[in-house]
């Protein structure tokens, strides 16, 4: 009954095996050997961008960084959601990387925003006055943080904004297979199609040991990457073993296959859990993730049977065993059936 990330999922046999084939011999470093060659045309091919920039990076927040390093200014500021990773999961990598760029969170969503609010967030700085940021690039999460998803319409909304503006669009896509699972979209049409600029494509939460691909369609965006990279220490001299996961991840549909996984298996918690009268969930579930309010006694049943989940808001021991606290579900790749059907049983289970 491990819930608590995808993060904590095992690595898929391929990849793994990929990385043991990958482990032959010596092999040029620093990512001029073949391996990394390959990997970064699958990524192309995926992306139906032939041309675009792709650099192999072993987190999540280093793609984002170094993407955001790119793209904005340091007087700059970027707009993001509320909640958005970079803004309050990042230890301000991203203003680091920037040089010091701000975050200018918007949105009464704490977890997405709309058009409308993105371009009266816009309208707030004014170009002519050098005492504030400049209007810098915008920065969008796919899948979001509260578990939910921008429809392709809104993702196309948002990018009509940031061109009358002459804003870049960055997507944080440490779930992009999962959204675009869920959507049932291909890679191009939930990027460069809609207008997104740049992309943190996501392999480590969905059966990957840790790599992620940093992709900018317009080559003339990445000149400063490589550099940024190698300043930040974000180099791999073995780079290999990157790219042999990339490569295993985009092979013959894998990224899609794991994130339809789980996908499905957050459907089914889902539906396990709705019938359970004093159970509340807390925002719509768009891919793997799930926010839900139960009370406490039901909470403490779970970790007392050793379910591993984050109770998010609200703390375990209190007076009021009714009292709703928040928990956040997720399903990587590996969750099987009778670790779900067991939750729903302990949960439901569950008495005063």
């Amino acid at each position: 009954m491990k819930f608590a990330s995808d993060n904590n999922g095992p690595v898929h046999p391929k990849i793994m095996e990929a990385l043991v084939r990958a482990n032959d011999g010596a092999v040029p470093s620093y990512g001029t050997d073949a391996l990394t060659a390959a990997a970064v045309e699958k990524v192309r091919e995926v992306f139906e961008a032939p041309n675009a920039a792709v650099f192999l990076v072993p987190t999540g927040t280093a793609a984002n960084a170094l993407l955001l390093g790119c793209l904005a200014r340091p007087w700059d500021t970027i707009f993001s959601a509320q909640f958005a990773h970079i803004h309050v999961d990042e230890c301000n990598a991203p203003e680091a990387f920037t040089d010091g760029a701000k975050i200018t969170p918007l949105g009464a969503d704490i977890a997405k925003f709309n058009a409308d609010e993105l371009q009266t967030a816009i309208s707030g700085f004014d170009p002519s006055n050098l005492k504030q940021s400049a209007r810098g690039p915008v920065s969008l999460t796919q899948v979001t943080e509260r578990g939910t998803l921008y429809s392709l319409e809104e993702l196309s909304a948002i990018s009509k904004v940031c061109r009358n503006e002459g804003l870049s669009l960055h997507l944080d896509g440490a779930r992009f297979a999962n959204a675009a699972a869920a959507l049932g979209c291909s890679a191009a049409e939930m990027s460069w199609k809609v207008g997104v600029d740049a992309v943190s494509f996501g392999a480590t939460k969905n059966g990957a040991m840790a790599v992620e691909a940093a992709v900018i369609f317009d080559p003339d965006k990445a000149l400063e990457f490589r550099r940024r990279q190698q300043r930040g220490a974000l180099v791999f001299s073995k780079a290999r073993y990157l790219a042999a996961q990339m490569q295993a991840y985009l092979t013959d549909g894998l990224w899609l296959e794991l994130a339809a996984k789980a996908n499905a298996s957050a459907v089914s918690l889902e539906a396990g859990l709705s019938d359970i009268d004093d159970v509340e969930f807390a925002f719509p579930r768009g891919a793997n993730m799930i926010y839900v309010w139960m009370p406490r006694f039901r909470h403490q049943a779970l970790v007392d049977a050793g379910a591993y989940y984050y109770i998010e808001q609200g703390l375990l021991q209190g007076d009021d065993p009714n009292e709703l606290l928040l928990g956040r579900l997720v399903c990587d790749w590996s969750v099987d059936a009778d670790s779900i059907a067991r939750f729903v049983e302990v949960a439901r289970g569950a008495r005063l």
